[in-house]
Order: C-alpha cells, then sequence, then structure tokens
C-alpha cells in the first residue's frame, strides 16, 4: 500500500477510534444512570412506558423541527457577532447553512466529551476554514456564550414572574439564583480581561500578548450592534421553550406557561455542567424535578426522557452525522493535496 494510501486510512482510523470511543462512554454513562434510577428511586415505570407510548408522532415531530429552528437562529446570530469582531471587515464571514451546521456539530462534540469542548472547536472549525487565528475565533465563541447566558437569565426571570403572578407553584428560585452566579461571574471575568489588557499584557512575552489582543478585541468587539443579535437570542431559546411546549402536546399534558418557559433555561444551564457530556445525568434529575412541581412523578419522568431523545439522543445522531461528514470531506481534501 502506498504511503499516499495509507495516510488518510490511519487518520480516518485514529478519529473513528476516537469517535466511537466517546459514543461508547456516553452511552454507558446514560446506561449507568438509568440503572441507578432503577435500582435506588421508586418509579412506578410501568406508567411511564405507558404516558411515553401513547405518544402523538405528529405533535412530538413537530417538537423535533421546532428544536431544529434553533440552530438557524444561533447560526446567524454567530455570523453578526463575527461582523461584529472584524474591526476592517476583511475576515470570511460564513453562510448561515455553515454557521448552522457548525454550531450543530459542537452541540454534538459537547454531548460525547467532557468540559464543553464543542466551544472550543467550534471556534478550531472556523479558525480553520477562515484562515483567522484560534484565539480570535475563541472571543468570539465566549461572547456569544455570555448573550447566551443572559437571555437564559431573563427568561428565568420571566418564567419566574409568571409563577408567581399565577401562585400555583413556589417559583424553583435555586436555579435562578445559579444563573445568576454565573452571569455575575462571567461579567467579573470581562472586567479582569479588561484589567488584564490594560495592566498585565504590556508586561508578557511578545507572541503572548499579541495572542491575548487578539482573544480580547473578538471578544469585546463582539459587543457591538447588539439589538439584532439579543432578538436572534431570545428566538433561539425560545425554539428550545417551543420544543417542550410541543412535547407536552404529544403526551397530553398540560404545565403552567411560567414552568414551560423556566424548565428549557434550566436545561441549557444544566448541560453546561461539565461533569458528564451534555450534563448527562444532571439534566434529567432537573426537568424531572421541576416538571414533578406539577406532574406525577412518574409522568415527569416520561416528558424528561422524551424531550431528551430530541435535546440529546437526535443531536448525537445529526450532529454526528454532519461530523462524520466533514471528515470525509476533509480527508478527501488531505488525498488531493498530496496528490
Amino acid at each position: 500500500m502506498s504511503s499516499l494510501e495509507s495516510k488518510p486510512q490511519s487518520l480516518l482510523s485514529r478519529r473513528g477510534r476516537s469517535f466511537l470511543l466517546r459514543l461508547v462512554i456516553t452511552f454507558s454513562l446514560l446506561a449507568g444512570f438509568g440503572s441507578v434510577a432503577l435500582w435506588r428511586i421508586d418509579i412506578g415505570w410501568y406508567d411511564t412506558w405507558i404516558a411515553i407510548k401513547a405518544i402523538n408522532p405528529w405533535w412530538y415531530l413537530i417538537a423535533l423541527v421546532t428544536h431544529y429552528l434553533t440552530f438557524v437562529f444561533r447560526g446567524y446570530r454567530w455570523i453578526l457577532l463575527l461582523k461584529n469582531s472584524s474591526n476592517d471587515g476583511q475576515n470570511w464571514t460564513p453562510s448561515l447553512w455553515y454557521a448552522s451546521r457548525v454550531i450543530l456539530m459542537s452541540w454534538f462534540a459537547n454531548s460525547v466529551a467532557w468540559f464543553r469542548v464543542g466551544d472550543a472547536y467550534r471556534a478550531y472549525i472556523y479558525s480553520e476554514d477562515s484562515k483567522v487565528s484560534f484565539s480570535t475565533s475563541m472571543g468570539v465563541v465566549l461572547a456569544d456564550r455570555i448573550v447566551d447566558l443572559a437571555v437564559i437569565v431573563v427568561l428565568m426571570i420571566t418564567g419566574v414572574i409568571i409563577l408567581l403572578a399565577v401562585g400555583q407553584i413556589a417559583p424553583p428560585v435555586l436555579i435562578l439564583i445559579l444563573g445568576l452566579a454565573l452571569l455575575v461571574i462571567l461579567v467579573i471575568a470581562l472586567l479582569a480581561m479588561v484589567f488584564a489588557r490594560k495592566w498585565i499584557s504590556p508586561k508578557l512575552p511578545r507572541q503572548i500578548r499579541e495572542t491575548y489582543h487578539k482573544f480580547y478585541d473578538a471578544t469585546m468587539g463582539s459587543f457591538r450592534r447588539m439589538d439584532i443579535v439579543f432578538i436572534l437570542a431570545i428566538a433561539a431559546w425560545l425554539c428550545e421553550v417551543g420544543r417542550l411546549f410541543f412535547v407536552l402536546k404529544a403526551m397530553g399534558v398540560s404545565i403552567s406557561l411560567g414552568l414551560i418557559l423556566f424548565v428549557p433555561m434550566a436545561n441549557g444551564l444544566l448541560s453546561g455542567v461539565p461533569l458528564t457530556p451534555g450534563g448527562l445525568g444532571f439534566v434529567e434529575t432537573g426537568i424531572t424535578g421541576l416538571l414533578g412541581l406539577e406532574l406525577a412523578f412518574e409522568l415527569a419522568v416520561a416528558v424528561a426522557l422524551v424531550d431528551r431523545t430530541i435535546s440529546f439522543l437526535s443531536t448525537i445522531l445529526f450532529g454526528g452525522l454532519a461530523f462524520l461528514i466533514r471528515q470525509i470531506n476533509s480527508l478527501r481534501n488531505v488525498v488531493k493535496e498530496d496528490s
């Protein structure tokens, strides 16, 4: 076999093994959490299964489509942030199809790996395709995540206000406090970046200083012209709210508007827990606990599991497919360059 043939096959072998290993670990964790739940928690699993079997497939399909609309809004938002961060306007601006697809792949990476590596993966892909520095690309991704968290907190507060106005259940303020705390930490981090830019970076070696300046300029520059960015961010998260609403419709269940608004925001926070891929275990527990404020526990478990088939399992399926297609195309490019 020639070296030309062996090189792409070797790359494919390494990436394939890494991909399969992450999938095996992720689904092993899922099975582990399920086993613990079966053993330690007194759940009427027959009732849960009956609720899942009665699902309306058309409402479920609408929930699935609504969920994937979030990537359109998120992709457009990322494009605007990239334009904001480009001082000279020379950086490559991706298409909406490209941006949405890359964000889907980053969610896939977050779902099969620890420590939210999908965010770094998104920055890496854009850096590789646009030929801008990774630090610049990562600065825009950080700005994107900050916008996300700000909108989560705003919608959480809205949900709490609705729950207080209706007065049916006590609002789950602990998760809201967590979101506020994370937002405060990010604001402090931004202030620390400003401090470092003025007083610390001038004392650093030239290469490190230039890398930090690119990261800083991209992050801070992304926050220009934020009106449309925040509208798109709200639209993206309302798609997540719509997903839960249609999942509830599919299962013939109703809960208060405030809780419908609050639960997907809690999902967004808990999925960011870096201890497991995609917040596996934390998200299911949190969603079940919140839905259990108004629903029977078995029914809350059923809704949480069905919702996660869309937000978690389908992301692995479709995001993994997009990831695989990109890897195949990359290998083809390697072959063309070497031939």
